[in-house]
């Protein structure tokens, strides 16, 4: 019997946790993956896919070039859909380590450093509402959350008690919080050799022509 089962990625969490020092996985096909990853019993009609749009940084403004290439890869797979966030920069003090000494215009040691914060807001809340939504409307058997972000775990567990779905976790970290872990289903680490064996491949096409995998992620 087929379990049908829906996709909810939490793209910066995947990405810090699984890939972000890989470059070689980082053309990481989401729907392969789950097929690698999961049972053949698994019949994945949807994927959705939470993140934000970066922004220039100082020394690699390329980044959203990149990501612009990744998420056009992304949306040629049919049953998936990229839901934003947004992505933001502000000024922030904080208290300086010990460890590394900082001094101000006088000379003195400084005991607060003011900072550039990046943070990105809406995916965990955006990512728990489809879950619940998506369950309560009777669209999955089985829903797959890719996060170890601890955040979740209140939905995960909703999800599983009120709406009696089953919901896995696949962990981009090598470790999961207890916390979490005990709320799902299922958990599963994401391996190397899952993301090198969930790859797109390095040309695709859509309706705005043929685009290649960025040479840097190779």
């Amino acid at each position: 019997m087929s379990l049908r089962t829906a996709i909810y990625v939490d793209a910066f969490n995947l990405y810090y946790g699984a890939v972000k020092d890989r470059p070689s996985c980082k053309w990481l096909d989401i729907d392969r993956l789950a097929r690698v990853v999961l049972s053949a019993a698994n019949d994945v009609v949807r994927i959705r896919y939470f993140t934000a749009r970066v922004k220039p940084r100082r020394g690699d403004p390329g980044q959203p070039v990149r990501q612009d290439f990744y998420l056009r890869a992304l949306a040629t797979i049919p049953h998936l859909r990229i839901i934003e966030g947004r992505y933001s920069e502000f000024p922030k003090r904080l208290p300086v380590t010990p460890r590394i000494p900082l001094f101000d215009a006088q000379g003195k040691p400084a005991r607060v450093a003011e900072v550039m914060r990046s943070e990105e807001k809406g995916s965990d809340v955006n990512l728990a509402s489809h879950l619940l939504v998506d369950g309560f409307q009777n669209h999955y058997d089985v829903a797959v959350v890719i996060s170890a972000d601890t955040d979740l775990a209140e939905p995960i567990r909703l999800a599983r008690i009120a709406l009696k779905k089953k919901v896995g976790i696949l962990s981009p970290y090598p470790r999961l919080s207890p916390h979490i872990k005990r709320h799902a289903s299922f958990t599963k680490t994401i391996s190397e050799a899952d993301l090198l064996a969930s790859q797109f491949p390095d040309q695709l096409h859509d309706a705005r022509g043929t685009f290649h995998r960025p040479a840097t992620w190779r």
